[in-house]
């Protein structure tokens, strides 16, 4: 045996060697990395709190496999590569991709109904023929006898497949993060919904509250008691973390607002969704008019820093207002601009509004945030174009519909829509001073209970809109909150009150998942057609130049060596 081909039997016994050695160390060393420049399969600190609570085999079934558009198989891949790393920090997530349509949707209908798992619409477009496909985007987790939903496509305005799906891969952590915490995370912080002061029926906030339940426990709690044992009624709200207000249209009495502003001075959180406004018929003309209403809160709010001013606002980027037309079977519904039901779209980079879609305001009030201690934040504010209009106001369809296709035909007066960005919703933050300090205090606390004048840290937001949280309902059925029949719209008006109320409740691991952001890049279609032909024939011809290339070259250099 010479010399060389021993040298080369030692290389080979290195490597050979080394790759044992190493196969050997990675299976007590495991590690995966992420080369995606934005990280995007990288679990969150907050992904991996809730993760690492799974106990015992979590099992999750997508139904998003089978026969649909590009954009789709990417989601699909996503969707498989950011499971197996939650599956490989935590080895009892288990998942499987399902087709519902390769055995027919009806082996899967009583699922499909039971948790709402409605199939999205496509459009598929292929050998220039275009056809409609069901694609099922949604993946259903089940852990110990409970089952949640998980949905994989975000509703978006106006969008088309393309940036759905890309803003669902923004979404895509936020979605399992959010349904796994369903399933393995405890209640522990609890929510008061105010009654008594004509507040919204429970039909017409059931679906924002029932949402909210997959997180807290949830129970009313009236001020009716205050009169007589304003200690007692003290003592329950304080045991609350969160109050909301939802649509207040009777006034508070001192004595009710004064335990309100305790209950703030110990810490309480609270959302208010309040309307300035109120609308009257007048019975002798039929016309409807909009006034002032007073809640008996304005010194409570001027206190804290925040006053919501008796007046509407007007925004031409703004929701449509469906109207009927004819009469009875030959009634049509069509759609006009409506400057009253602004369509706030924030560019904040706050967790409770970043990353959310538009949400949609009806006969809201312009906030003014006024100095003192309170650290203000305005989450939602009206477009540039907006107008502010003083009270009384007639509401006369046959007057602002003409007004309003104008305007949006020849553009807005810049020297009528000149009011600028106009907050609409505000957070507030800090250590509160007592709306009653320095004020005779309508009742007196005894026992254990002292009147409190400069409270402890707490947080509020208020938004000058009760209308924000009110879900249609299709007969008595609510319908989810954001959705509107008549346009058949989502807006954002559930994701922004669901961020709320998780940043008030300092529960900001899921919201900072929600505003990372990713790049998706998708082809440009239009490119794609134009250049079909070019890059087809590059893909056939390419190759087999560069193979008749390789043989030229190969022959020339074989001649040369075995000619000399």
């Amino acid at each position: 045996m010479n010399t060389s081909l021993k040298k080369n039997i030692g290389r080979l016994a290195i490597v050979f060697g080394g790759l044992l050695l190493l196969n050997i160390l990675g299976n007590y060393f495991y590690k995966r990395f992420d080369l995606t420049q934005d990280k995007r399969f990288t679990l969150s600190e907050a992904a991996k709190d809730i993760v690492e609570n799974i106990n015992s085999p979590i099992v999750v079934d997508i139904f998003l496999k089978g026969n649909f558009p590009p954009e789709f198989k990417r989601l699909q891949s996503e969707t498989e590569q950011l499971l197996e790393e939650f599956s490989a920090y935590n080895s009892k997530i288990n998942f499987e991709f399902i087709d519902p349509t390769e055995e027919g949707p009806e082996r899967f209908q009583n699922q499909f109904q039971q948790f709402g798992l409605t199939p999205a619409q496509v459009s598929v477009t292929e050998n220039g023929k275009q056809s409609t496909e069901l694609v099922y985007p949604w993946a259903l987790a089940h852990y110990d006898g409970k089952t949640v939903k998980i949905p994989l496509l975000k509703n978006q305005l106006g969008a088309t497949s393309e940036e759905r799906v890309n803003s669902s891969l923004q979404n895509l952590q936020y979605a399992f993060a959010d349904g796994f915490k369903k399933l393995v995370m405890a209640k522990s912080r609890k929510v008061a919904v105010l009654k008594g002061n004509g507040e919204y029926d429970d039909r017409y906030i059931a679906d924002f509250f029932s949402t909210l339940r997959d997180y807290y426990y949830i129970a009313p709690f009236t001020l009716d008691s205050v009169a007589n044992n304003p200690e007692k009624t003290l003592r329950e709200l304080n045991s609350f973390d969160l109050i909301v207000a939802a649509q207040p249209t009777e006034a508070f009495s001192d004595a009710e607002k004064y335990i309100l502003d305790q209950y703030v001075m110990n810490g309480g959180k609270s959302l208010w969704l309040l309307d300035a406004t109120q609308m009257q018929t007048d019975t002798i003309s039929g016309k409807t008019f909009v006034f002032g209403k007073d809640l008996n809160l304005n010194d409570f709010f001027f206190k804290y820093g925040i006053r919501i001013n008796p007046n509407l606002v007007k925004d031409v980027y703004s929701a449509p207002i469906v109207l009927a037309s004819g009469e009875a079977r030959e009634s049509q519904y069509n759609q006009y601009p409506w400057f009253f039901s602004p369509l706030i779209s924030s560019g904040n980079n706050h967790p409770i509004v970043s990353n959310i879609e538009a949400v949609k305001f009806e006969y809201a009030s312009a906030i003014d945030t006024l100095p003192n201690g309170i650290k203000k934040t305005v989450l939602l504010t009206t477009s540039p174009i907006t107008k502010i209009v003083g009270l009384p106001f007639p509401i006369d369809f046959d007057v602002e519909i003409p007004k309003n296709l104008q305007i949006v035909n020849e553009g807005p007066n810049p020297n009528e829509f000149n009011a600028g960005e106009v907050p609409l919703a505000v957070l507030l933050e800090g250590s509160f001073s007592s709306a009653f300090k320095n004020r005779v205090k309508p009742i007196n606390l005894s026992g254990n209970f002292k009147n409190i004048d400069d409270g402890n840290a707490s947080k509020m937001v208020v938004i000058s809109d009760g209308d924000i949280i009110k879900n249609q309902l299709q007969g008595n059925r609510p319908l989810e909150l954001g959705f509107d029949k008549m346009t058949n719209s989502f807006y954002g008006n559930k994701e922004f009150l669901l961020n709320t109320v998780n940043y008030l409740l300092d529960d900001t691991g899921l919201i900072n998942i929600r505003t990372r952001q990713i790049a998706v890049p998708f082809l440009d279609r239009q490119k794609t057609v134009e250049q079909r032909t070019q890059w087809q024939a590059v893909n056939l011809l390419l190759p087999l130049v560069l193979l008749a290339l390789f043989g030229l070259a190969f022959n020339f250099i074989r001649k040369r060596k075995y000619t000399r």
